[in-house]
């Protein structure tokens, strides 16, 4: 018995950091690099240095650095934690087309602005769609098909890469028709409050405040971040500035005080107001949107310190903040997938489906990947994976201290019945330890100690929905990282 293809042409459209970059003029590569080596970039003496824009690109004269692929090894970065590879997605693409020349893996630079990748990508997707429709396995497959139409393209974007997907379609409106559908997973339409966060860097305060060598590390997140037109495409564009009894949104003014670049904001508020007034509704949209997780969604800035905050404020449908009868906002704490909270993640009006998941190992799930499967092969495939009983959520550090204890917190549950931790290599998915889980104070938590330097996957297991996943670091005592010579951003 066959198996269940459709002819269109797919691209699949990585996220912040899921693209291998490599420096043209060095050969070098500086992003993608496997996880030893990406432990020993961020901990070396130069730090990330080489993705910080230089002052030709700056000034918009791009090509020092190309993108070569989609990530295929696990990566990790302060504030953002981990990024799983895109092999699963790309191999369970694959399944569902007729060919593999039906599917592209469009890398890029993610460092630079969502609004120059967006044109890239535009060319990208006419080319492919005319190269995969010029195919001989196109008419074969096009044939066996009901409709017998020609291709059409199927966008399956993870969190920018939805961001560059709107945009090239906005701005090239003579591929909608062309478009059948786009999946977005996990895309923070509306930008997220993690932005400002990782821009403030280690002074950031609240339940995640930076211990430890995580400090070190973040400082050098902020750096490469201050320098970044893409980090700063990300800012929230929604009221999220507690200044009470106001909310308002991040200023250009905001973004230089907690730590950014004025100028960067300035321009992504007019390219976020530009796709406000021109954005259109994205073709047979079907967002994966992450929930239960612990997930900012509010800030108060405070003497240039980003005091995160895990609720919002309700809104009526005018956009003006919900208050009681004595003016006080109303506040909700929505989830989200630890990076983009939950209203961010879908355009008003797509079909949706809520999976208790963390950001960066989303477009891994198996239950996600399902879901794209699914749309590619059936048109009229409904709001997605279900929800199962399981709403768990997971909230560890980005980094820790090697053979040092700290607790893993789970959340939206009060029991920890059925509930399995384990703890593997990142690099072979080893499992190396199994936490006990119970409950400490008033948290259901586990102890975990990291035995070496190295980066690890933690695993929560509770069945009805795939495994909560997340990666962590572990790096050398905070003195040994402070020593002489490691001091580069």
């Amino acid at each position: 018995m066959g198996r269940d293809t459709s002819q269109d042409a797919v691209i699949v459209v990585p996220g912040i950091m899921g693209s291998t970059l490599q420096d043209t003029v060095t050969g070098a590569r500086i992003w993608g690099l496997g996880v030893k080596s990406m432990a020993d970039t961020w901990l070396g003496r130069d730090g990330m240095l080489p993705l910080h824009l230089t002052p030709d690109e700056q000034e918009g004269r791009f090509g020092r650095v190309r993108a070569t692929g989609l990530l295929e090894c696990p990566a990790w970065a302060p504030f953002l934690q981990g990024f799983e590879p895109y092999t699963d997605l790309v191999r369970g693409v694959g399944k569902a087309v007729a060919h593999p020349k039906a599917v592209l893996a469009f890398a890029y630079d993610w460092r630079l602005p969502v609004g120059v990748n967006a044109a890239l990508l535009a060319e990208a997707a006419r080319r492919h769609l005319s190269a995969w429709r010029a195919h001989p396995a196109h008419d074969r497959i096009r044939r066996l098909r009901a409709d017998e139409r020609p291709a059409q393209l199927i966008f399956v974007a993870h969190s920018m890469g939805g961001l560059v997907t709107r945009a090239a379609l906005t701005r090239t409106p003579d591929l909608e028709p062309d478009t059948r559908a786009v999946v977005t997973l996990g895309t923070p339409f509306n930008g997220s409050v993690k932005a400002a966060v990782i821009l403030n860097g280690h002074r950031g305060n609240g339940r995640r405040a930076a211990r430890g060598p995580s400090a070190f590390l973040r400082r050098r997140m902020q750096a490469l971040a201050t320098t970044l037109p893409g980090v700063h495409d990300l800012l929230p564009g929604f009221r999220c500035v507690d200044d009470s009894p106001e909310v308002h949104r991040l200023t250009p003014s905001d973004v230089q005080a907690l730590g950014g670049d004025r100028e960067l904001a300035a321009r992504s508020q007019e390219f976020q107001q530009w796709m406000r007034l021109n954005g259109r509704s994205l073709p047979g949209h079907r967002a994966v949107v992450g929930v239960a997780q612990p997930t900012a969604q509010s800030l108060r800035l405070m003497e240039g310190v980003v005091h995160e905050q895990f609720f919002t404020f309700r809104t009526h449908s005018d956009g003006e903040v919900v208050r009681d009868a004595v003016g006080v906002p109303q506040r909700v704490d929505l989830t989200g997938d630890g990076t983009v909270y939950r209203d961010s993640g879908s355009l008003g009006g797509s079909a949706g489906a809520h999976l208790p998941l963390q950001h960066g190992p989303m477009a891994r799930d198996s239950d996600v990947i399902r879901h794209v499967r699914n749309v590619i092969t059936s048109p009229d495939e409904p709001l997605g994976p279900p929800m199962g009983e399981s709403r768990i959520g997971l909230d560890v550090p980005d980094a820790v201290e090697a053979g040092a204890a700290w607790n893993m917190r789970l959340t939206g549950t009060d029991t920890h019945a059925g509930v399995i931790c384990s703890v593997h290599d990142a690099e072979t998915d080893r499992r190396i330890a199994t936490p006990r889980i119970g409950w400490q104070d008033d948290t259901i938590a586990a102890q975990v100690t990291l035995p070496a330097p190295g980066l690890y996957r933690l695993r929560v297991e509770s069945g009805g929905n795939a495994p909560v996943t997340q990666l962590v670091l572990a790096a050398e005592p905070d003195d040994r990282l402070r020593a002489p010579g490691n001091t580069a951003a």
